[in-house]
């Protein structure tokens, strides 16, 4: 029988992160010592105090169907948190509760982009954000950054992309995949150009807010005028070890949020509900409580960025947060490896993947063809050994 799949799914791309780990899982297969470094996933458990509040609420029996945009008293645990941390002021019908944040995100999109509205990327962006605009029929405006200014958009890059067709900019601080963080002063910048045109609006996606090595995180939506037009993405996958526990949640002008919960009313209705029972006592606690993994993240950072100086070819910054770098490694295209000729970063990756064990991700995923992306959410025993394959794939 002649299969006959939609348009919209034969002209989406494969996430590059997922498609990358499943390659090393199939080569892990074959026997093969394969060395992680591309998926975005804390290698720390769960934290205790969070396990055991999820079993708390199995024994409470939290078994039916939650409320589409979460619990009422998770909501005010978001809305406490958004305090403590951002400053920032919501009521219960600002905050929608997802399945993950990346959830959050579509929904975003789903209910703001019309055919053909602009969104602005500052490259490199999270991988999936271009093929969610797609899906909402927008259309991705990629702004290429540069190493050199730590791949941080300018106010005048974002002038120069903005057009009538301009909807939003999406953007994540601290960045996946490059680790930047802007600072207030940079965002004022952003907020400065944006006050110029109304019609904008941004998702300003957080994930990594506390996997912060720069000294403070700001949110958009705390820079004047840009409250009640900015959604703030947040979750517990990344600071909390939570990745598979799928919670993410938004705070957002209250039109927006009750077209998100009408959204996801048709398409999961509310998230799981014992993972909403233990994120609220993730939200409660002190980030003291997991100061813990953001130590070793910055520990695991400094002996990455030392590892990689020694090999000749990368081209590194200093990335203030999450837990990846982002080198350069264009010094390589138009070379032949062991046999194999390097056009691009995908080659480059591929050439790691096959030669050194080690797996990466292109940055052509994430809008940057020139650089690679290595997340040291890894044991420093593996990093170690990781980096010292690479160099030796290299030599």
């Amino acid at each position: 029988m002649e299969q006959k799949l939609s348009d919209r799914i034969l002209n989406m791309s494969t996430s590059a992160t997922l498609a990358m780990a499943a390659k090393a899982r199939e080569l892990r297969a074959e026997g093969k010592d394969i060395i992680g470094l591309s998926l975005g996933e804390p290698d720390f458990n769960t934290p205790d105090f969070i396990k055991e509040a999820a079993i708390q609420a199995i024994n409470d029996n939290y078994n039916s169907y939650s409320p589409v945009d979460g619990y009422a008293d998770l909501k005010e645990a978001v809305i406490a948190k958004f305090k403590r941390d951002n400053d920032l002021t919501y009521k219960p019908d600002q905050i929608v509760v997802s399945t993950g944040a990346k959830q959050s995100l579509a929904n975003v999109a789903l209910v703001m982009i019309n055919p053909g509205d602009e969104v602005i990327l500052p490259a490199p962006y999270w991988v999936s954000y271009s093929d969610i605009v797609k899906i909402a029929e927008g259309v991705p405006v990629e702004v290429p950054t540069s190493i050199e200014n730590d791949f941080k958009m300018t106010p005048e890059q974002l002038e120069a992309a903005i057009t009538p067709k301009t909807k939003m900019l999406w953007y994540s601080s601290p960045c996946n995949p490059s680790g930047s963080v802007y600072s207030e002063e940079e965002l004022e910048a952003l907020a400065e150009v944006l006050r110029k045109h109304p019609q904008i609006y941004v998702v300003s996606d957080e994930i990594y807010e506390h996997i912060n090595f720069a000294g403070g995180h700001v949110s958009m939506a705390a820079i004047a005028g840009m409250y009640d037009r900015t959604v703030t993405v947040n979750g517990v996958s990344k600071a909390f070890a939570m990745t598979g526990w799928r919670i993410g949640y938004i705070g957002a002008p209250s039109w927006i949020a009750r077209a998100c919960n009408k959204m996801q009313g048709q398409i999961t209705s509310g998230a799981n509900c014992i993972a909403q029972r233990a994120t609220i006592t993730a939200l409660e606690a002190p980030v003291s409580k997991i100061r813990y993994m953001i130590d070793e993240f910055h520990k695991r950072r400094d002996l990455v960025l030392e590892l990689l100086r020694d090999i000749d070819g990368f081209q590194v910054n200093v990335p203030e947060g999450a837990f990846y770098v982002f080198p350069n490694i264009s010094s390589f295209f138009g070379k032949t490896l062991k046999g194999r000729k390097i056009e691009n970063a995908s080659d480059f990756s591929l050439y790691l993947l096959e030669q050194a064990n080690v797996a990466t991700v292109t940055g052509e995923a994430f809008g940057n063809p020139n650089c690679i992306r290595i997340s040291y959410a890894a044991s420093e025993e593996e990093l170690r050994e990781a980096l010292r394959r690479i160099k030796e794939a290299l030599s």
